[in-house]
């Protein structure tokens, strides 16, 4: 096919080139991918993102060629250069532009196609999780774990509306350096500050207006003692009011009730400690202003942040929970994976998760190897009669460690608090202490029944339960002299785990 003789130059030609290439290439996988169901994010940004860019630079450096062989082989009239002339009698110029209009229809389909499909790569679970893998493992696994599994990571941090697409891209073009020449930090720290409010991404869903009923919770712990003696509590959980009728004028959902406004002030990169709150009711216009005076802000509390309480500052981790080794310990128990028929089974755990270790493969080792060599010290009779007990119980603490501690990225319960509840972490405490105080002497109690109320505690074979429409005093599982009553659960729990 006859061409104007300015194609026929270096560039133009390697333009063509990679161009052609990354075309064939592009239909090679896209093919591929479809017959052989390739889902993978990787082969997504080749298809979509990589070889797209190839194509166009390709097809940009054509006209470039063309441009600076003309302006070479131009020649000067009057003191001006010469316009190029587009004459359709001419066989070349009309081969030229068909090929012009026919690659631009066929370039702006495909490019219509690709930014689609790169739109969706971009937006998915898997490209969010997998695409930097060790730097994201720690969220994408314990995310998988979560009742959040089949929300999509968009729906929680970006949400509708373009403002905050361009904002997660952009954001996302810093991770991409970040990840690239290893910039990120580990652990990557909680984006407190960069999150929608609540209001406009979780209450798509859980809209405030629906009333959640009171909740009964059974949990069970299991005792570090020879005997992993089973320490069994029921509790009614007050989300709401005692009849759903009445809304939220009680119980731990009233912090959102519409008819009132609850603000304080905290440091900016850290939401564990706030020494100030203001209650108001919309309804009345009655304020009281809580100020915990035993907690020193330096430089003071006008230079801290004033927020409106929303749901995510008790629901901080609803979709990326690090449980503690107890925690974890006592589900694969209850859910038979470890058996108690192992003595000081509880504790060997605890022995072993509460070790630092510098990688994962010699977390899994020193597990298998610990656990083996303590039962072969302690209780020999175990590796006789019970090996293949012992080897299930290794492989399920194996299990509970890599989907609840990552020391690569040096992620583990201790670096994202829980907010939701007061065991570990200070949680309700933050506000709950008796140390919030008005000028009036009016406190933001710490009684317990506030949030819920114990019907039942205690081991499997001295259970108490409480007497209806009564609640039970908590009964620490270990004697401590009421020492709960004036200390808080995470000043020992925390240290503990």
């Amino acid at each position: 096919m006859k061409l104007p003789g300015s194609v026929k130059n270096f560039i133009s030609i390697i333009g063509a080139s990679i161009a052609l290439i990354s075309f064939i290439i592009i239909v090679v996988l896209f093919v591929a991918s479809v017959l052989f169901d390739l889902g993978s994010s990787y082969i997504g940004i080749f298809i979509y993102i990589v070889l797209p860019i190839g194509l166009l630079i390709g097809l940009i450096l054509i006209p470039i060629g063309m441009i600076r062989y003309k302006r070479r082989q131009r020649t000067v009239v009057k003191g001006k250069n010469e316009w190029p002339v587009i004459d359709f009698n001419i066989l070349s110029v009309r081969n030229a532009a068909l090929i012009f209009i026919a690659g631009t229809i066929v370039f702006l389909i495909i490019t219509s196609i690709g930014s689609f499909e790169a739109y969706h790569l971009t937006e998915s679970n898997e490209f969010c999780g997998k695409l930097c893998h060790q730097v994201m493992e720690p969220q994408y696994t314990a995310y998988h774990e979560s009742s959040h599994e089949r929300v999509d990571c968009v729906d929680c941090h970006v949400g509708s509306g373009a403002g905050w697409y361009v904002k997660s891209k952009l954001s996302g073009l810093y991770q991409v350096y970040s990840v690239v020449f290893k910039k990120y930090p580990q652990p990557i720290p909680t984006p407190i500050t960069s999150l929608r409010p609540a209001r406009e991404t979780c209450e798509e869903c859980h809209w405030t207006e629906k009333f959640y009923d009171q909740k009964i919770k059974n949990k069970k712990s299991y005792l570090a003692d020879e005997n992993t003696t089973e320490w069994d509590i029921q509790l009614l959980m007050k989300t709401n009011a005692t009849y759903s009728a009445h809304g939220l004028q009680e119980g731990i959902h009233w912090h959102i009730n519409p008819d009132v406004k609850i603000e304080y002030k905290v440091s900016p990169d850290d939401r564990s400690n706030i020494p100030w709150v203001k209650y108001t009711n919309l309804k009345t216009g009655e304020t009281h202003i809580y100020t915990d005076e035993t907690n020193v802000v330096e430089p003071g509390l006008d230079s801290l942040e004033l927020r409106v309480m929303d749901c995510i500052d008790c629901h901080n981790r609803p979709s990326h929970n690090f449980k503690t080794p107890a925690n974890f310990v006592d589900d694969l128990i209850t859910a038979g994976d470890i058996s108690i028929k192992l003595p000081d089974i509880k504790v060997v755990a605890m022995d072993v998760l509460n070790t630092e270790y510098d990688n994962t493969d010699s977390a899994m080792v020193t597990i298998s190897a610990y656990m083996k060599e303590y039962y072969e010290i302690m209780y020999p009779e175990v590796l006789e009669n019970d090996q293949e007990v012992l080897d299930n119980a290794i492989a399920s603490i194996q299990d509970g460690f890599k989907k609840n501690i990552f020391p690569e990225m040096k992620v583990n319960w201790k670096v994202y608090p829980v907010h939701m509840g007061h065991l570990e972490t200070n949680g309700c405490y933050r506000c709950h202490n008796d140390k919030h105080k008005t000028k009036e002497g009016r406190a933001i109690s710490r009684d317990c029944n506030l949030c819920h109320n114990i019907f039942a505690q205690g081991t499997v074979d001295q259970m108490e339960y409480a007497v209806a429409g009564q609640s039970l005093e908590f009964k620490h599982p270990v004697d401590i002299n009421n020492e709960w009553e004036k200390t808080f659960c995470a000043d020992c729990h925390f240290s503990l785990y």
